[in-house]
C-alpha cells in the first residue's frame, strides 16, 4: 500500500533499518499539475536522507515516483513508472550497487542518472560512463544545490 512502511530489516550492524516504500502516491507541492511535474526516482539506501530528498523535491514541484534502497527495487520502480530521471547513490542495499542499477535503468528504459554520492572516484566514474550520467553531486550537499542540479539535469 503506497505511503506505508514495510517491515523492518536487520542491518549489518545489528540495528533495525526500515525498508523503504516502493511507490508513492502523488501529493501536493508547487506545480501539482501532473502535465508539468517532472517524474523523479530516488535511489538511496539511507532512509532519512531519502525522505528529506523526497520532501524537498516534492516541495520544489517534482513528482517522486518512489524511493528504492536497492538496485532491484530501482529496476521495478523504473519499469512501473518510467521516471524522467533517477537520483542515484552508489552504495545500496543488496549485492548490486548504484552503478549497476544506473546501467540497467539506462539500458532498459533510457533513464539517465544524477549520481549523488560520496563515492565518485575515477574508477566508479569510469564504470558508470556507459549509463551516460547526467552529473555527479558529491555528498555532503545542500538541498538547494540538489534541486538546482535536478532542474539543470531535466533541462538537458
Amino acid at each position: 500500500m503506497p505511503g506505508t512502511a514495510q517491515p523492518a530489516e536487520r542491518g549489518s550492524a545489528g540495528l533495525f533499518r526500515p525498508q523503504l516504500v516502493l511507490a508513492r502516491e502523488p501529493f501536493g507541492g508547487k506545480g501539482t499539475d501532473k502535465a508539468t511535474r517532472a517524474r523523479v526516482l530516488i535511489v538511496e539506501d539511507e532512509y532519512l536522507v531519502a525522505l528529506q530528498m523526497e520532501t524537498e523535491l516534492t516541495n520544489a514541484g517534482f513528482e517522486i515516483v518512489g524511493i528504492a534502497s536497492s538496485a532491484d527495487e530501482a529496476s521495478a520502480l523504473a519499469a512501473a513508472h518510467v521516471p524522467a530521471l533517477a537520483i542515484m547513490d552508489i552504495r545500496l542495499r543488496g549485492p548490486r550497487d548504484g552503478v549497476e542499477a544506473a546501467l540497467e535503468l539506462f539500458a532498459k528504459h533510457g533513464i539517465r542518472s544524477l549520481f549523488v554520492t560520496a563515492h565518485y572516484d575515477p574508477d566508479t566514474r569510469r564504470r558508470a560512463q556507459p549509463a551516460e550520467p547526467i552529473g555527479w553531486l558529491p555528498k555532503p550537499y545542500s538541498m538547494p544545490l540538489l534541486i538546482a542540479q535536478v532542474r539543470a539535469a531535466l533541462a538537458k
